[in-house]
């Protein structure tokens, strides 16, 4: 049996554009050969579509898109995930479906067991668990057919109470299968890549999984689709953050003899993060029908990165730099910015924010008279900068790009209204010691961005002097503790028996949890680590704990 792993880029509700995908996918593997070609998980819909699947009308579209698919499964068939209404009168109105077409029609539907409801997942809350096992029938070979998440619960502290697989060996299944919708972030790869391998190991079968390749707003998926042999070995793998199409004989991946894994995902970190921005960055603007980009370009390293990361998402002639500077703003910054537009060939344009700034003041002069310069000041540049970009972008129709990173993000350094403006945020999930990570990995092959960009001490440049490290600790500090506290979740006590300054923690995880508010009214984020901003971290704003 000759099996397809289809890795596409879906679009959520875009039935039209999903369904051609699909069918194009079936016809191309039919041709090459193949007896049964496989879609991932929710193929139909996209994923995540939340509150989509509250609608009749959205359910009514997924069913006829797979019809119209099913009328090019007469000579191959094909696995295609899709919400399907629970008909059973019980529980969540619908199912989590991985559906069996072979011979013009569904011929068999398969749920989804294990409903993810942690982190950035909220399937519970939507669709009914499966409690009915069996395998499927196909060209003589017994099939496992899971999705996602009913392959994780393995290690030695399960998540769940059931394991779908020990219900499916009852039937000897000759495979598995898995379809998914695994988002990306940095350690994800690994983590997958294990946890795939320890099903093929445990049940001494082959394992052929497919993910969705793309981003849905926030959410990055990264395909790498795997096929295992009954030993976990990789036996090979589909392309990472591209859609592809592969197809493997069944009987050589069960006898394949290959010693060691065939592993060939880009494994370094950083370039894992560099690569799932730029395919974020694109995605958000393909599939909201924009095309140009704007952001803010101080002489920075935030802003600098976010612009190459621009610029390689939408080409140079799609991407605006403006330079805003104020009386603070060191002639070096305005050079840097300047140069490394030039070096990237996108068009930039510089405005001066002085004239605008004198004019606030008279404004607020019989308000503020006698009172000192303080960060009400420093804000009021900030918010100037932010007005001047959206006017830009309401004029010529550019999406703002957001530069804050996570380190700012956590700690509440950032203007809102100012330079918190923008649709999308693209280093608000990347803290600052692996933004200068990014500049490296950019820099590796030339100098795109400037030096001095890289090495000068960071700052906001919004009063006399001004550096980061006047209001916080060194990044290196303040994003190990951080690194702590938001992805690891560990408490004060444990950071401080760790060896951090008991007042430095104290300050920092204050910081946080006070600027929730701020979090809360930021642009999307795209999601690079295990605990990013945004969906998958949910926290109360008004709340008193370690305040």
């Amino acid at each position: 049996m000759k099996i397809a792993l289809a890795q596409l880029n879906y679009h959520i509700g875009n039935f039209k554009e999903n369904t051609e995908k699909i069918r194009m996918a079936v016809r191309k593997a039919e041709q090459q050969g193949a007896d049964l070609v496989v879609f991932a998980e929710l193929a139909v819909s996209g994923y995540p579509p939340r509150d989509f699947l509250e609608f009749d009308d959205f359910i009514r579209k997924c069913h006829k898109a797979v019809e119209e698919i099913a009328q090019d499964c007469t000579d191959i068939a094909a696995i295609v995930g899709c919400p399907v209404k629970n008909l059973t009168g019980k529980g969540k109105p619908l199912f989590n479906a991985a559906l069996f077409l072979e011979n013009g029609k569904v011929s068999h539907e398969t749920y989804k067991t294990l409903l993810p409801n942690y982190d950035i997942f909220d399937e519970y809350r939507y669709f009914e668990p499966n409690r009915k096992f069996e395998t499927i029938q196909f060209k003589g070979k017994q099939i496992a057919l899971t999705i996602c998440e009913d392959l994780w619960n393995t290690g030695d502290h399960p998540l769940y109470v059931a394991n779908p697989m020990h219900e499916l060996m009852k039937y000897k299944p000759d495979l598995i299968i898995n379809i998914a919708a695994s988002p990306f972030h940095y350690d994800q790869q690994e983590i997958r890549t294990r946890i795939l391998s320890q099903n093929a190991k445990n049940n001494k079968l082959p394992v052929f999984y497919v993910n969705h390749a793309g981003a849905q707003t926030e959410l990055l998926f990264d395909g790498g689709s795997m096929v295992f042999t009954p030993e976990g070995v990789v036996f090979d793998e589909l392309k990472y953050f591209e859609e592809d199409l592969k197809i493997f004989d069944l009987e050589e991946v069960k006898h394949s003899k290959k010693a060691q894994s065939a592993h060939h995902g880009q494994s370094e970190k950083i370039g894992l993060i560099h690569d799932a921005l730029v395919m974020g960055v694109r995605n958000y603007f393909k599939k909201l029908g924009f095309h140009k980009a704007l952001l803010g370009l101080s002489g920075g390293i935030d802003s600098a990165v976010t612009l190459v990361i621009a610029v390689r998402a939408l080409g140079a002639g799609n991407v605006r730099a403006v330079l805003m500077p104020s009386a603070f703003s060191s002639d070096h910054s305005v050079t840097d910015a300047i140069k490394l537009a030039e070096n990237l060939g996108c068009q930039y344009d510089v405005i001066s924010i002085e004239e605008a700034y004198k004019s606030f003041e008279n404004t607020l002069n019989p308000l503020f008279r006698g009172l000192p310069f303080d960060i009400t000041e420093e804000n009021l540049q900030a918010r100037i900068r932010g007005v001047i970009l959206m006017a830009i972008s309401n004029k010529f129709g550019h999406i703002l790009l957001n530069t804050s990173n996570k380190s700012e993000a956590a700690v509440g350094y950032g203007t809102l209204y100012g330079d918190m403006n923008g649709g999308i945020s693209v280093l608000g999930d990347v803290y600052k010691t692996q933004v200068f990570e990014l500049a490296d990995y950019i820099n590796k092959d030339q100098g795109i961005i400037p030096l001095n960009t890289i090495t000068k001490p960071p700052s906001a440049e919004l009063r006399p002097g001004q550096k980061d490290s006047d209001s916080l600790p060194d990044y290196e500090i303040l994003d190990d503790i951080l690194y702590q506290y938001i992805e690891l979740r560990r408490g004060p006590h444990e950071l401080i028996n760790q060896g951090f300054d008991e007042e430095t923690v104290k300050k920092v995880l204050r910081l946080v949890n006070t600027n929730e508010h701020k979090r809360y009214q930021t642009p999307p984020t795209l999601r690079v680590s295990p605990k990013a901003f945004g969906m998958g971290r949910r926290m109360p704003i008004v709340a008193r704990y370690l305040t």
